[in-house]
């Protein structure tokens, strides 16, 4: 992966975040530690930007990784004839932080989240991946209790 496409000045800082907050789960899923703030923290600072800058991605990791059997019990249900162990760790990496947006950031639009995770997934995953990716997030939607196209709060 390309440490220019975090900064790609064609994306908003939120698109920026996400696409943070997905290559460290990436990198973490990889070669987990047990200093996860350490290496969180070590990891934006060699973005080469504030860290208040990256104030979204930091709250998405913590998010993820805080509910992360939760997120993850919820693709195992939502992946039909795939097993979980074989998904791509990209495409992984990228639901993890789609659903936790979905699940418990009342204040975006799933709709926003998916087409979030799709174009984010043009630059860090296959060709293949829209297609998954968009068939296991359209799921969430039908297990949400709330409008697709409208923040929650």
């Amino acid at each position: 992966m390309d440490e220019d496409l975090i900064t790609n000045p064609k994306w908003s800082q939120r698109r920026q975040n996400r696409a943070t907050a997905f290559r460290f789960i990436f990198q973490w899923e990889m070669n987990p530690t047990d200093h996860l703030n350490r290496d969180l923290n070590e990891f934006i600072l060699r973005l080469g930007k504030p860290e208040d800058y990256f104030s979204y991605a930091i709250e998405l990791v913590d998010g993820i990784i805080e509910k992360q059997d939760i997120i993850d019990s919820m693709i195992k249900e939502l992946v039909d004839n795939w097993e979980f162990s074989r998904i791509a760790k990209a495409d992984l990496g990228l639901l993890r932080v789609a659903i936790y947006e979905i699940q418990y950031r009342l204040d975006i639009p799933p709709v926003v989240v998916i087409d979030e995770a799709l174009e984010i997934s043009k630059e860090f995953s296959t060709e293949n991946s829209k297609k998954f990716l968009n068939g296991v997030l359209d799921k969430v939607l039908t297990r949400i209790p709330r409008p697709a196209r409208r923040p929650a709060i």
